[in-house]
């Protein structure tokens, strides 16, 4: 009977479907393998970027924050150099204020003083004032008829 198993003849058909599905399900764990691998690829690279922007994102945050107290600081000297600068602008304005203020006065003073200096020379001229007048005036000789 050992003869008769090994002489029987197997049908085509039956150990078609049985090879072709060891051959489907080769190239199926494989493909499943590979998505896999694949798939876990891919949540490397997703966790690796998720971890470079929250690196990246700190990184920013103490930029920004750098920048931000540098631009206070920044802001607070400038509005204490205008503060002083208009506070010097305001004693500048002042003490000019105070100069025309003076020029003025003395320009009165000396225009006052100068009005009674030509009242003191005029009454002191006053009496010589006819012989000034006189010898100021020209000489007729006559010609003036003849023109």
């Amino acid at each position: 009977m050992a003869n008769s198993d090994s002489t029987l003849p197997v049908p085509a058909s039956a150990a078609s479907p049985l090879s072709a599905r060891k051959e489907n399900v080769v190239p199926a764990s494989s493909k499943i393998k590979e998505l896999t691998e694949s798939r876990q690829e891919l949540l490397n690279r997703i966790q690796s970027l998720k971890t470079d922007l929250q690196s990246w994102r700190y990184k920013l945050d103490g930029q920004v924050k750098v920048y931000r107290d540098e631009l206070s600081d920044l802001k607070k000297s400038l509005n204490v150099e205008v503060e002083q600068l208009r506070s010097e602008f305001q004693e500048l304005k002042t003490t000019l204020q105070q100069q025309q203020e003076d020029v003025t006065n003395s320009l009165r003073n000396l225009g006052l003083q100068d009005a009674s200096e030509e009242t003191k020379e005029a009454e002191d001229v006053k009496p010589d004032n006819n012989e000034d007048t006189a010898q100021d005036l020209p000489k007729d000789n006559g010609k003036d008829t003849e023109e």
